[in-house]
């Protein structure tokens, strides 16, 4: 049987990607807006949102029940036939969150609330604490529900799903996630994650 996975870039190629975007995943109305802090270079190759091999988001959103089975990024547009959607603070792309000024954040998160506004979906999930921290100006005392909204949607922070965030492990993401998904949809189905 032929390899259906697309070859992987080359590390020029993933050099060269500097500043590039993704195209959101969105529609109007989404149950869930899941908000990344920027792309990775390897995400903008590609062109896939947590495309970087050792990403946990797919992991994740399958664990906490948000999809019937582990999705990989290249699966990304099947989001949204069940109601959620990707997009980022920060458009364009960097070898580490770490590189991104202040300003750019800021700036992110203000054009981050239009888009809210333009696409209402109910809940907000921005996905890394300290990056929700410098682009809004507001501490995060504990992820998960916040007590404001943004943009007129529910928001929850939530920490990134990175492999590069050992402050998390993946059971941990699961369970947090999957307070945002039993909060957003009732119960999920159980799943086990290895």
């Amino acid at each position: 049987m032929p390899n259906t996975k697309p070859p992987r870039p080359t590390p020029a190629a993933v050099q060269s990607a500097r500043g590039h975007t993704v195209p959101d995943v969105i529609a109007p109305g989404l149950k869930v807006l899941f908000v990344g802090i920027n792309p990775s270079l390897y995400s903008a190759v590609v062109g896939r949102h947590f495309a970087r091999p050792g990403n946990r988001f797919w992991t994740v959103l399958h664990g906490a029940g948000f999809t019937a089975q582990r999705l990989s990024a290249d699966q990304q547009d099947v989001l949204l036939d069940d109601g959620y959607g990707i997009t980022n603070i920060v458009a364009q792309a960097t070898a580490s969150a770490a590189e991104l000024t202040a300003q750019q954040l800021a700036s992110g998160g203000r054009t981050l609330i239009e888009k809210i506004e333009r696409y209402r979906p109910a809940c907000v999930a921005i996905l890394g604490l300290d990056a929700y921290r410098r682009a809004f100006g507001e501490k995060i005392r504990q992820p998960g529900a916040q007590l404001r909204t943004l943009g007129g949607a529910a928001l929850w922070v939530l920490p990134n799903p990175s492999g590069l965030n050992a402050h998390y492990q993946l059971d941990a993401l699961v369970r947090l996630y999957g307070e945002l998904r039993r909060a957003t949809q009732g119960t999920p189905k159980p799943v086990v994650v290895r």
